[in-house]
């Protein structure tokens, strides 16, 4: 019956599965090293890209805030050439009347139809300051997103030039580190994903040199040393939590 390990096609011994670590570590260090050429590159494009949507989503809310008030100065333009036609109608309506309170009543209808027209001109005024400001914050924010915009071809034509250039050793080193990995069980990757999450250069698994931890570079005793050669257990430095393994070089 199967197991559910991933090494259970070939039964690698713990020496074995030590060395896996330490070649991934070496393979990820690799791409490591290319990913710090990138720099701070990928985040500066994914600012600049939340920039654009920004003042994107800017420059929507400022047009249509446009289209509201040149909507409204068509209503108000409608009211007061609807409230002249009144005022028209009634005076000529005042030429015809009968008595002083017919007459009183139209003067009254005049009256107030000239004052919504007065009401439509203030609001029309208002519009027009309004619109006045809209189409500067729209020329400003149109300014700086075409300003943003060539920031973000430049940031990412180079980000894009340094991917290319790397991407064929980035894909060989993907390959040997999915190689490395089917040699290491599941647990021992847990393990080793979130030391290189926890340590400052991503070094989770370090070699033993001149008595000290590669890492912290704390001494390690003789004892535990010798653990560490015989490569029977995975060993942990007890100063900063990293995987401990034998210099292949020292060892040969």
């Amino acid at each position: 019956m199967a197991t559910q390990k991933k090494t259970a096609e070939v039964d690698y011994s713990m020496q074995e599965k030590i060395m896996a670590l330490y070649e991934l570590q070496k393979i990820d260090s690799k791409i490591d090293a290319i990913n710090k050429v990138k720099g701070e590159l990928p985040l500066e494009v994914q600012d600049l890209e939340d920039d654009m949507a920004g003042l994107q989503t800017r420059i929507d809310n400022i047009n249509a805030e446009i289209e509201e008030l040149n909507a409204l100065t068509k209503q108000r333009k409608r009211e007061v050439d609807t409230a002249k036609i009144q005022i028209g109608n009634y005076k000529e309506q005042q030429n015809n009347v009968r008595n002083n309170r017919e007459y009183d009543a139209i003067t009254k209808e005049i009256e107030y139809q000239e004052l919504e027209i007065e009401l439509a001109e203030k609001r029309l005024r208002e519009y027009a300051a309004a619109m006045k400001g809209k189409k500067l914050q729209l020329e400003e924010a149109e300014a700086a997103a075409e300003e943003r915009g060539a920031d973000l071809k430049l940031k990412r034509d180079e980000l894009e030039g340094i991917e290319a250039e790397t991407a064929p050793q980035v894909a060989a080193y993907e390959v040997a580190a999915e190689e490395a990995k089917a040699k290491i069980d599941e647990r021992l990757l847990v393990a080793y994903n979130r030391i290189r999450k926890n340590v400052r250069n991503g070094m989770a698994v370090v070699t033993v040199k001149r008595d000290a931890c590669g890492g912290c570079f704390n001494h390690i005793p003789p004892q535990r040393q010798s653990d560490i050669r015989q490569g029977k257990k995975i060993i942990i430095c007890e100063y900063c939590g990293r995987i401990l393994v034998a210099d292949p070089e020292v060892e040969e």
